[in-house]
C-alpha cells in the first residue's frame, strides 16, 4: 500500500499548490518524483540550488522561494539541512520536481520552529525543484 500524499499542481519552476488527502501522513519519509529531469545526479557533498515550497501537513505554507523570486543554495547529504532533505534529494536528477513528505523525526522533531509556524511533531511537505548541482 502506498502512503497518501498531497496532490501537487504546477510544473517545474512554477509555485506549486498542494491539496491534502483526508488520510493521516506516513510516519516514514515519502519521496515522489513528480517530473524527472535529465541532468546530473545529486550526490552527497554537492552544493545544490533549488526552488521550494514548504507546508505543514494539512496546515499553511511556512516558507517558499518562489515568492522571493530567488532560489537557495546549500550543501546536501552532509547534515547542513534537515535529514528529510538529505535523504530525499541525494540521488535525484537536476531538473526534477520532487515531493517530500517528511515525518517529524526527520524534520524539526518535537521542538518544531514556532516562529515559522511549524509545531513540534509536524509532518512537513516540500515540493522541490532541483535547479543545479556542483561538486
Amino acid at each position: 500500500m502506498t502512503a497518501a500524499l498531497p496532490e501537487v499542481s504546477g510544473s517545474f519552476g512554477q509555485k506549486p499548490t498542494l491539496a491534502f488527502p483526508a488520510a493521516a501522513p506516513s510516519g516514514e519519509l515519502e519521496v515522489q518524483v513528480l517530473s524527472r529531469g535529465d541532468g546530473e545526479l545529486v550526490e552527497a557533498g554537492d552544493d545544490i540550488e533549488v526552488h521550494y515550497l514548504g507546508q505543514s501537513w494539512q496546515g499553511g505554507v511556512f516558507d517558499n522561494s518562489y515568492d522571493r523570486g530567488s532560489s537557495i543554495n546549500f550543501p546536501i547529504g552532509v547534515g547542513a539541512v534537515i535529514a528529510g532533505w538529505d535523504e530525499g534529494l541525494v540521488g535525484q536528477q537536476v531538473g526534477s520536481r520532487v515531493l517530500l513528505s517528511i515525518p517529524s523525526h526527520l524534520g524539526y522533531g518535537d521542538r518544531g520552529v514556532p516562529q515559522a509556524g511549524i509545531k513540534g511533531g509536524d509532518t512537513l511537505v516540500f515540493v522541490v525543484d532541483i535547479v543545479r548541482t556542483s561538486r
